[in-house]
């Protein structure tokens, strides 16, 4: 999952990231670096906080859609982070699914180009459908 980070520096302090895709989601380092590396971390906390509170994770936008909100006009600079949900903690449940050959060629085509699995795509692939999906952002089952 990519989300969009803003990075804040202030004179005399750490550099600041905040995820405005993930309400309540910061982090902070010593360089841009380690602040990009405490974000992913931080992301995966609370990604993994709202699975088990039963939210509906939030999808990352564009980064546009934050710059003119004033909460990050003094924004270092923005840059995307990607995060894989399938390492996620928690138990992995091994299930059978059934698709169209070709459908699962595409899959594999694209793991075969891209970091991550075919768990991992399809396990992405859900959650970016149940955000699209959920009018009112209903709790799911944890």
């Amino acid at each position: 999952m990519r989300y969009p980070v803003a990075i804040h520096k202030d004179p005399d302090s750490d550099y600041g990231v905040t995820v405005p895709d993930l309400p309540g989601c910061f982090s902070a380092g010593d360089s841009v670096d380690d602040a990009v590396n405490n974000a992913i971390e931080a992301i995966e906390c609370h990604v993994e906080g709202l699975l088990v509170d039963g939210e509906v994770i939030p999808l990352g936008t564009a980064i546009e859609t934050h710059k003119e909100n004033s909460d990050f006009a003094d924004a270092y600079v923005w840059l995307f982070v990607d995060v894989d949900l399938s390492k996620l903690s928690g138990e992995t449940k091994r299930f059978n699914v059934t698709m169209p050959e070709r459908i699962l060629s595409q899959i594999d085509a694209y793991v075969d180009t891209h970091p991550g699995s075919r768990s991992g795509v399809l396990a992405e692939a859900a959650i970016e459908y149940i955000a699209t999906h959920s009018e009112d952002k209903p709790k799911v089952a944890a």
